[in-house]
């Protein structure tokens, strides 16, 4: 039951990674179309200050998690958070070219303050 349960964890990491690379690759807010009909619109999940980027927190902080649970079994470089905080980095600059798609600084940040939170979590909790 325990392998039945991993091999459940492992399998929804990488389809989140999947998922994370076609949302990102995406010319214009794929959620927004499917939500509002609208490319240009962002869904906000969260009213808050910072806008969207509290979008970028809560799903790179989902996918820490999962990550660092499937790295209990399987060391293999996708399951690091250095690759998470580098692929984050690399999408996010890939807002650059893709087309209607902007590079935002507080998405980074946001990106990068999502696998960081979790990690000084699982830190403290190791602690």
């Amino acid at each position: 039951m325990k392998n039945t349960i991993f091999k459940l964890t492992e399998h929804i990491y990488y389809f989140s990674l999947l998922v994370l690379l076609i949302l990102y690759l995406f010319p214009g807010s794929l959620i927004g179309y499917l939500l509002y009909g609208n490319l240009g619109q962002q869904p906000n999940l969260i009213d808050n200050p910072i806008g969207t980027s509290i979008n970028h927190l809560i799903f790179f902080s989902y996918i820490t998690v999962l990550a660092i649970i499937v790295r209990v079994r399987v060391k293999k470089i996708f399951s690091n958070y250095l690759f998470i905080i580098f692929i984050s980095c690399v999408l996010e600059i890939s807002h650059l070219i893709v087309p209607n798609r902007a590079f935002e600084l507080y998405d980074l940040i946001a990106n990068i303050a999502g696998v960081a939170i979790v990690l000084l979590f699982n830190r403290f909790i190791k602690w």
